[in-house]
């Protein structure tokens, strides 16, 4: 059967849609080619319909009629309809999942199935199909974070790497000039640790990137079928949900730690490094502080032995190592035996912590239950540990030389005024995590790890 349109613009003749349509006096129209054959037949000029004579042997092109019929085919062509009805795919089967004609429903195929319009199928299915977008526009927007950081974490790399190239050339120029093969050599270390670092890194963006694309990809082929119309979404929907749920959902990365520059090996006790080959006068310094450590607000001396409060906070990679909650640093090595001892030059500095800080620790946020230190801040000086949130200590003078000894085995960590050998206080404990030198300042002064003096003597006896 007909729909009403389609019967509005089919010849009463043929039953067809008009082929060049005619309209008689009477306003009845058929086709030309119809209407020429039942005059030939009847041998008179009488309407098909309604039997009044023509007044024209040739009557005149319905145009508008004719518009009307080839847009009412053009537009029947390009939309599906049904293969056993050919009518228009109007009403979707729920229990089915499949598109139907207004016949369909009658079938006994389809009794007391549910149904939807095409319309409100559409609705249902899109929502379906965006919900499943959802967790991949999440995976995106997480890789893509991670992306970020490692972009930034590769260029840091790479001033890193510039900043340590200068700090080891500026330490190689005040050596005798047959020292250039050792900073050649130590420059060679560098740049490979840089080359395999960033190559790292770069086959991790690499990663990344390929993963953001499938995602991409994935995300627009299907939000495209969700632009598409009601009926051509529908065929193609399964297809659609099955490439979504096909699409493999990678693991959360991560940043790795250890991926930027180990500095503090190139620069950390060069000099010492360079005696052991030259067997000069050399400084040594026990403790050399880690900038991949640092709080992004202090700043550290180039040849990493000092630290002050920053004018700014710095914009660096939130990399794992790095304390992130007050203005600290911590030493490149630290102890899990033995006896260890520094010194540590505060000089004017008014606001600074002195301690050691266990390895086992998290470093992202509060650290405090970790750290066994002396405080001194408003002019006033205090010990804090895990155990004591904090106790006044008597100092007789404000020391600008403090002393650190940290004997491991013993489990005690004592403080000292250097200039006057006086002691400040001890902790003790039984410690069993590795123990790292920690200090921290909200001061501009400099706070400075006292370099060692060394000398190289030959014993002549036997």
């Amino acid at each position: 059967m007909a729909s009403k349109l389609q019967e509005d613009l089919s010849c009463p003749v043929c039953k067809d849609i008009f082929k060049d349509p005619v309209i008689l006096s009477c306003k009845h129209s058929f086709c030309n080619d119809c209407l020429q054959k039942y005059w030939a037949n009847k041998n008179d000029l009488g309407c098909p319909v309604c039997k009044r004579k023509s007044s024209k042997e040739c009557p005149p092109v319905y145009f508008e009629l004719k518009k009307r019929c080839e847009a009412f085919l053009q537009e029947r062509a390009s939309e599906p309809v049904c293969s056993l009805h050919s009518e228009k795919l109007s009403i979707f089967c729920v229990d089915e999942q499949l598109l139907l004609c207004r016949y369909c429903t009658d079938q006994e195929a389809h009794r007391n199935h549910r149904f939807q319009s095409v319309d409100e199928a559409s609705q249902d299915h899109k929502k379906k199909l965006e919900d499943s977008l959802k967790p991949l526009k999440k995976k995106m927007r997480a890789i893509r974070e991670v992306k970020g950081k490692c972009d930034q974490t590769a260029e840091h790399i790479r001033a890193q790497a510039e900043s340590t190239a200068r700090s080891i050339k500026e330490h190689f120029q005040k050596l005798h000039q047959f020292l250039e093969e050792e900073e050649a050599a130590r420059l060679v270390a560098l740049r490979e640790e840089e080359e395999q670092k960033s190559q790292v890194m770069k086959e991790k963006i690499g990663a990344l990137s390929r993963e953001i694309t499938a995602l991409y990809r994935t995300i627009k082929d299907t939000e495209n079928e969700l632009r598409a119309g009601n009926v051509s979404f529908l065929q193609n929907y399964r297809a659609a949900v099955e490439r979504v749920q096909q699409q493999p959902l990678p693991d959360d990365p991560e940043l790795a730690s250890g991926a930027q520059v180990d500095v503090a090996q190139h620069v950390g006790n060069l000099s010492f490094n360079v005696w052991v080959k030259m067997k000069e006068m050399v400084s040594y310094c026990p403790v050399i502080l880690d900038p991949n450590t640092a709080h992004p607000g202090v700043i550290l001396s180039e040849d990493l032995t000092s630290v002050r409060q920053g004018e700014q906070t710095q914009e660096l990679p939130d990399n794992p190592e790095k304390i992130d909650h007050f203005f600290s640093v911590v030493s490149s090595e630290g102890f899990d035996s033995g006896s260890h001892s520094w010194e540590v030059e505060v000089g004017d500095n008014t606001a600074f912590v002195l301690g050691v800080l266990t390895d086992s620790f998290q470093r992202k946020g509060v650290i405090w239950p970790a750290l066994w230190r002396l405080m001194f801040c408003g002019g006033e000086y205090k010990i804090l540990s895990p155990l004591d949130p904090g106790s006044d200590v008597q100092v007789t003078r404000n020391p600008k030389r403090i002393r650190l000894q940290l004997d491991f085995d013993r489990g005690e960590l004592s403080f000292y005024d250097s200039d006057t050998d006086t002691h400040i206080h001890t902790f003790t404990h039984s410690f069993t995590d590795r123990l790292f030198p920690y200090i921290s300042t909200w001061c501009d002064v400099p706070i400075k790890i006292v370099a060692l003096k060394i000398s190289v003597t030959v014993d002549g006896s036997l």
